[in-house]
């Protein structure tokens, strides 16, 4: 069965500044248009995906709460993954190689560097880095989620708020 992976770096969140936290963050206006922009863009293209797995950081679980929103899908149903926060691209493969599979379309919401290396490892492609907001699909043919590791997806596509700010 052909599994789908979605991944979404988080959209523009607020500098860091004195007394904040980086997990605190929050999405300032820029990254609340582009989190909208990219979740109705998903929307429009059909995009739907089985489960969401955020990092807990508030810039991401609030992107990933934008999109769910978009696409129609139930905020609670969001799955945090307190690892993914700052456990590196092992992580997100922890996170991936446990989905059931009941599951053939996963949402993963991150940060980069890591969401970058990962989407890089698993698909063989060269991304450059990820820009904030951007979405990055990766498809896999007859492959358990258990089974995915390295340069066993293909990236399919690769699309950030600016060129889907720039078609409308």
């Amino acid at each position: 069965m052909k599994k789908t992976l979605i991944l979404v770096r988080h959209a523009t969140a607020e500098d860091q500044s004195f007394g904040t936290k980086d997990f605190d963050r929050k999405l300032n206006q820029k990254g609340l248009s582009e989190a909208a922009l990219m979740g109705e863009w998903l929307a429009e293209t059909n995009v739907k995906p089985d489960i969401f797995i955020s990092s807990p950081a508030a810039r991401a679980y609030k992107t990933a709460e934008i999109t769910a929103e978009k696409l129609g899908v139930n905020v609670a149903s969001i799955n945090s993954d307190a690892d993914i926060y700052d456990g590196g691209p092992k992580a997100y493969l922890d996170a991936v190689n446990t989905v059931s599979e009941d599951f053939a379309k996963l949402m993963l919401f991150g940060h980069n560097p890591d969401i970058t290396h990962f989407a890089e490892y698993i698909s063989g492609a060269s991304l450059g880095s990820m820009k904030k907001g951007s979405v990055a699909i990766i498809d896999f043919e007859d492959l358990k989620w258990e089974e995915i590791s390295a340069k066993t997806g293909n990236l399919t596509l690769y699309k950030t708020p600016k060129e889907v700010r720039d078609v409308d």
